[in-house]
């Protein structure tokens, strides 16, 4: 039988049994001898024997696995919400099947029918940057298929979903440089259409406007969240003729490319220009100099996420949305007035 998995037909084979025989010999069924049930567990137990979870799902019409649609695997930010997901589901005895948009919206459609084929009972999605049609999300709600979103998300009011509080993060970044004697505060934002630019978009706004700071259109820029939009946009703020003095970086892989921007034209981190991140990558702590980030309760976000899974799954309430708390992190890439 070599190294494949065995099964109870080749148990009932190899004992010259019925299939239905060494099923119940297993479960002790009372119609079942004491001989028999002790031959087959023997021989079960000699050939490694383990029920095949897939199977015994799809006899009850469950398989007992999520499947979890990312972004990216790269970032610890994705991994440590995916470990807090994997962590919740075990506890409920389940699985989770993992697939990366690559920030494809064609990919991230192409996961959704390959986990289907799988036979997931449902999805724990973070939006792909491409995505602005939902009509995919649409035709699990129709199947009854549950479906909850974290992070980036859509269909507000309709999915079940976990976020941070990204307006009070941001609007807190913002104050945070003002606090530091900087007056020319840019933001390097993402795709205008992603509930994560929107948020922080309106947060810096209003930090500005707790600062009473006026908003400069030039000082706002956009990418696509790749390293090399973000260094052109970053490029952009510097051939200003008024540069800013603080930058913030709608996340950590947009900061990190602004970073090495800004170094490349001779210019120092903090001194001529304060920097911020968002999600707070490992990276943020080994760069030079360290930066300053918002950390997320990541793997607490994964937990919240499957546990609203499951109360899809076992409940019709209207979808909860959950927005939990960051917290900056000041380390020296902000930290002007330190300098003085």
């Amino acid at each position: 039988m070599g190294n494949r998995h065995i099964s109870l037909k080749d148990l009932a084979r190899e004992l010259n049994v019925s299939i239905s025989t060494v099923s119940r010999a297993l479960k002790d069924h009372p119609d079942i001898s004491t001989a028999m049930k002790e031959k087959v567990k023997k021989i079960a137990q000699e050939r490694r024997y383990s029920p095949n979870p897939l199977a015994m799902g799809l006899l009850k019409q469950e398989t007992r696995m999520i499947g979890v649609i990312v972004p990216d695997l790269v970032t610890h930010f994705y991994a440590s919400i995916i470990a807090g997901i994997e962590s919740y589901a075990k506890e409920k005895g389940y699985f989770i099947l993992l697939a990366s948009s690559n920030e494809s919206y064609a990919k991230e459609k192409e996961s959704i029918e390959n986990l289907l084929r799988a036979r997931v009972e449902g999805f724990i999605v973070c939006l792909s940057q491409e995505t602005t049609e939902t009509a995919h999300f649409e035709d699990l709600l129709r199947l009854n298929i549950p479906l909850v979103f974290f992070d980036r998300v859509c269909l507000n009011g309709q999915v079940p979903s976990v976020t941070a509080d990204n307006t009070e993060a941001a609007q807190t970044i913002t104050q945070h440089f003002y606090q530091q004697s900087c007056r020319r505060i840019a933001f390097i934002s993402g795709p205008q259409h992603l509930n994560i630019s929107k948020e922080r978009m309106t947060g810096y706004l209003a930090g500005l406007e707790a600062s009473k700071l006026p908003v400069v259109p030039e000082l706002i820029e956009a990418c696509d969240l790749s390293s090399d939009s973000a260094t052109q946009a970053m490029k952009r703020l510097l051939e200003l003729k008024n540069p800013p003095d603080a930058v913030f970086g709608i996340n950590d892989t947009v900061a990190f490319a602004a970073m090495k921007e800004i170094k490349r034209h001779g210019l120092r981190i903090p001194d001529d220009i304060a920097l911020v991140g968002f999600t707070d990558e490992f990276h943020s702590t080994v760069v030079d100099p360290p930066m300053t980030s918002v950390t997320h309760p990541t793997f607490e976000m994964g937990r919240a996420a499957a546990n609203l899974f499951f109360s899809a799954k076992q409940t019709k309430k209207a979808p909860q949305t959950l927005v939990l708390k960051t917290q900056l992190v000041e380390r020296e890439s902000s930290q002007k007035n330190k300098l003085n």
